[in-house]
């Protein structure tokens, strides 16, 4: 089904997820999330966000249904499930002792038209430029060659989303993609993803906490309170001093620059 087709997009249906006793989600749904679009998850700190974009991704065992353009996602196996729509945590694996090309063509051969390749092949010249041009839209070819367990948090969280983008999937959920990075690497990422959303027509999800970003940066967001989705649409219109004293207990007001750029200026605590 093509992105301009009813049911376009990313949608979870009548999610339920409990840890133990303790209702996490309650029969949630969400908005569509479209192709093209860079989507934004917020909320304070337990609010469900992380727990509902791994329930999205298969990750949590869940009551409901996830549809990707109108396919069942939730029949499928993870792995295949993965192919479609492809979940990275906040909390990369720990680093091992093989370099940032090795990683990337690892993460390569997981997609499905290498299936068939075993993870002893010799990767070929196309594969190796291919992990190249994708680390250096990062700006981080310069790390190729260096060991996984030698760079810093940022540098592998950086060569994750690289990874990630390396396996062709539909639908990005990217669970707090900025957390490790830089003031500079943060807006550098965020622009980065949506010029890659938009030329591939992926459905990008991510979890944030800046809510600047989210104004300045995002095209969709849907804020969650207490498990449930309490507002979705452009953040501007969404991201009001009355939505953030209700969710985030904040007294804030939101200024807009001569170049029109919107940020939020908080005067108190509630």
């Amino acid at each position: 089904m093509t992105a301009d087709k009813p049911f376009s997009g990313l949608i979870a249906h009548n999610l339920t997820v409990r840890y133990g006793r303790t209702m996490v989600l309650d029969n949630l749904t969400t908005p569509c999330f479209p192709h093209g679009h860079i989507c934004a998850l917020l909320g304070p700190n337990g609010s469900g966000k992380s727990t509902l974009l791994r329930a999205m991704s298969g990750l949590l065992p869940a009551q409901g249904c996830v549809t990707l353009d109108g396919m069942q996602l939730t029949s499928l196996r993870l792995p295949e499930r993965s192919q479609h729509c492809l979940y990275l945590p906040q909390a990369l694996p720990a680093p091992v002792n093989i370099t940032a090309l090795e990683a990337m063509l690892a993460a390569k051969r997981t997609t499905p038209n290498r299936q068939e390749q075993s993870f002893t092949d010799i990767p070929n010249g196309e594969d190796i430029q291919v992990s190249l041009n994708l680390l250096e839209q990062f700006n981080i070819a310069h790390l190729a060659l260096r060991k996984l367990n030698e760079l810093s948090g940022g540098q592998r969280q950086l060569i994750g989303l690289a990874q990630a983008l390396g396996r062709q999937p539909h639908a990005l959920l990217l669970d707090e993609p900025l957390s490790a990075l830089d003031l500079h690497y943060q807006y550098a990422v965020t622009k980065l993803l949506t010029q890659i959303t938009r030329a591939n027509n992926l459905v990008t999800l991510m979890v944030l906490h800046d809510l600047n970003i989210a104004l300045n940066l995002c095209d969709l967001v849907c804020v969650l309170h207490e498990g449930r989705i309490i507002a979705s649409g452009p953040p501007a219109e969404v991201l009001t001093s009355a939505l953030l004293r209700t969710v985030y207990r904040v007294e804030a007001c939101i200024e807009t620059t001569a170049d029109n750029h919107r940020f939020i200026v908080i005067t108190g605590c509630i």
